[in-house]
């Protein structure tokens, strides 16, 4: 009878186990029910604890901390308070975060970069030295005074890469004149505005100068499709005749070698120029001009409405002869969110240009990490990362979603699930037929606040 004592301890233990104890009634119908589905006995439900944003990236005063509920501490030595407000969630991440994306970031402000300054305007930059995980893309932020000239360049490959480049632009301010020559010889010049585009295929060489219907000139943000491309290697025209023989050029030109007395000695890059007219037309050219126009008016877009904002998506499906660089501007209304989502194939180049946002980007094997951007931020979320963006300021929210693709594409979680038999998603995730039903089969973009 003593030897029988362990074993029958053992088997009452056992038997006392929940994950060895017989199912109730309930547990074996759940997925049957019309209610919820009881909650799975293999894993911890979701924590219920708030995990919303700390304080506001706005905020002048105060003390943040990294402390969130009973977690963390306060800061006794030195600290940049400026950043930690600007950056709450990395200060003090929700509990949901966990581990850290590849690269250690995804964020950066173009505020941080060394910037080049010129007679007539200046140019900064973000690529893989800035952000070593931006691999697809870089950006540069120029500006350009009332006739001041980006000079006549092209652009081909970079030292690390053997992708060709192509240039992608948004206008932020003013008004730009950019002029173009394509390989059969035939030109294009147009003028472009605020939420304008342009774009030009590699090798094509171009000039971009600044009009004067904006007195102070114009800024833009450049896109590139490859992130190594720097623009300090530009192919410029003033450089590569100040490093050809002078009795060479004059044999091209069929002209006297004085003729080129006066070219200047070394690149110009950004240099003052005469304020071009708005209604300037194209050189007239034999050739005739380019089949699809350089240039795209997206500011004239009629934006698709939705309950927390509005989108336009321009890809090589309306501006044709962009077809490295697709691009979705988006406005989410103070409480809205771009819904939870990914991008199949492509990574997502992000520029903020007003308001305050919140990103959580999921990575797979448990690694989420949540960063908050502002206006001259440019965050960047790899291929088929799950991730939202969500308003957390009191102002509409404006930004880019810029993608080295031909076609935009997403796919909406609440799409795919209203999509998938409601059995299944009710199995994963123990929700009523009615919560379920309730799921939109059309992808929702931009939502509103609950």
């Amino acid at each position: 009878m003593v030897g029988l004592l362990p074993s029958l301890v053992l088997c009452a233990i056992l038997l006392c186990s929940p994950g060895l104890a017989a199912p109730t009634s309930g547990a074996s119908t759940a997925s049957h029910a019309s209610s919820a589905a009881e909650p799975s006995e293999t894993v911890p439900l979701a924590s219920d604890n708030p995990n919303g944003v700390l304080w506001s990236a706005s905020e002048t005063n105060g003390d943040p901390q990294p402390i969130r509920g009973s977690l963390g501490s306060t800061i006794m030595a030195e600290q940049n308070v400026e950043l930690q407000r600007q950056n709450p969630d990395l200060l003090a991440p929700p509990t949901t975060d966990h581990g850290t994306i590849e690269a250690g970031n995804v964020k950066w402000p173009f505020s941080l970069s060394p910037n080049r300054l010129q007679t007539g305007g200046w140019a900064r930059q973000q690529n893989i030295h800035q952000l070593p995980i931006a691999t697809s893309m870089a950006g540069v932020d120029m500006r350009l005074e009332a006739g001041a000239i980006r000079e006549l360049h092209w652009h081909k490959t970079s030292e690390a890469s053997d992708f060709d480049i192509s240039n992608w632009a948004y206008v932020l301010s003013g008004y730009m004149q950019v002029t173009a020559v394509d390989q059969d010889g035939r030109n294009y010049l147009g003028t472009v505005g605020p939420g304008d585009l342009w774009y030009f295929p590699p090798g094509v060489p171009h000039s971009l100068q600044a009009t004067a219907q904006n007195p102070d000139g114009a800024e833009f943000l450049l896109v590139f499709d490859n992130g190594a491309f720097s623009d300090d290697s530009t192919f410029l025209l003033t450089d590569w005749l100040a490093h050809t023989p002078k009795e060479v050029i004059a044999k091209n030109f069929g002209t006297a070698i004085s003729a080129w007395n006066n070219i200047p000695g070394e690149q110009l890059y950004i240099f003052p120029g005469q304020d071009p007219s708005p209604d300037a037309q194209a050189v007239e050219d034999p050739q005739g001009q380019v089949p699809n126009p350089f240039t795209y008016k997206m500011s004239q877009m009629t934006p698709r409405q939705l309950p927390g904002g509005t989108v336009k998506v321009v890809d090589s499906r309306n501006f044709t002869v962009s077809t490295t660089i697709a691009v979705a501007e988006v406005t989410v209304e103070p409480g809205g969110m771009r819904e939870l989502h990914w991008h199949p194939t492509q990574d997502e180049w992000t520029y903020y240009i007003s308001g305050y946002a919140r990103v959580t980007e999921f990575a797979s094997s448990t690694v989420a990490q949540t960063f908050d951007f502002q206006a001259g931020d440019i965050g960047f979320v790899p291929a088929a990362y799950g991730h939202y963006v969500e308003n957390t300021g009191n102002e509409t929210l404006h930004y880019l979603e810029i993608f080295n693709t031909d076609i935009f594409q997403d796919v909406s979680l609440q799409q795919w699930l209203a999509l998938t038999p409601a059995v299944l998603v009710q199995e994963h995730l123990h929700l009523s037929n009615e919560v379920i039903a309730s799921f939109k089969k059309t992808k929702q973009f931009v939502v509103g606040p609950n």
